[in-house]
């Protein structure tokens, strides 16, 4: 599944547009499975939802042009230290896992109408939404940063190393800041974020895919 899940960091884009229908009962089965091991994996409680009431707000709507989007994950958990992290990294997972299933996703970490979602999980801090569906295209790439802006390694940087940035590279992150900077020496690697609203989720899910792309028996993180 690791080639599939790289295979799909390289195809997977974010859509705003979705076609509005319902995820077919073998799309819910796949996707509840993914939630589910997560949630155990990680002590978290997202969830798959299916509303008549879109969850997109005016703001989403007007300046992000969300439509159709009636299937989402919530992502969310007991508010304990590093639980947005946590919760970037299963959600940048999800993505990738419903990318491989033929399945589009679009971040909604501030286009989403909080009050209505909190009732679908109650008592749990939310970080994000992530709509899931048939999107109208396929989406587009996200402009990138270079390599030597985002990292640096001391001595000649090996092949895990690099393919772990350019993977990292394609990793969404809020308004495409990109803002990591990821250091490397022998087999040790650190990632930092700059300080933010979002920096919690944007590390889990830079996190998810250096991981993917360098291979998590090449290295230990510090």
């Amino acid at each position: 599944m690791t080639e599939q899940m790289k295979k799909a960091m390289t195809e997977r884009h974010t859509v705003r547009k979705f076609d509005g229908t319902p995820l077919s009962d073998s799309e819910k089965i796949i996707l509840k499975s993914r939630v589910d091991e997560l949630n155990n994996k990680f002590s978290l409680s997202i969830a798959l939802i299916e509303s008549e009431k879109t969850p997109v707000s005016l703001l989403g709507k007007t300046l992000m042009g969300g439509t159709g989007v009636y299937s989402y994950f919530v992502l969310a958990a007991d508010n304990r230290e590093k639980v947005d992290e946590m919760l970037g990294y299963a959600g940048s997972d999800l993505c990738l896992y419903a990318q491989m299933n033929g399945l589009n996703t679009w971040w909604m970490a501030g286009t989403f109408s909080r009050k209505y979602v909190e009732g679908f999980v109650s008592g749990k801090k939310i970080v994000s939404i992530i709509a899931v569906g048939h999107g109208k295209t396929q989406g587009v790439p996200h402009k990138s940063k270079r390599m030597d802006q985002v990292s640096s390694y001391a001595g000649e940087a090996p092949e895990w190393f690099k393919n772990g940035v350019e993977a990292a590279l394609l990793a969404p992150t809020a308004i495409n800041q990109q803002a990591f900077t990821i250091t490397g020496e022998g087999n040790k690697v650190c990632l930092t974020y700059k300080s933010g609203p979002m920096s919690g989720i944007d590390k889990g899910i830079v996190k998810h895919h250096f991981e993917l792309g360098a291979g998590r028996e090449n290295f230990e993180w510090v």
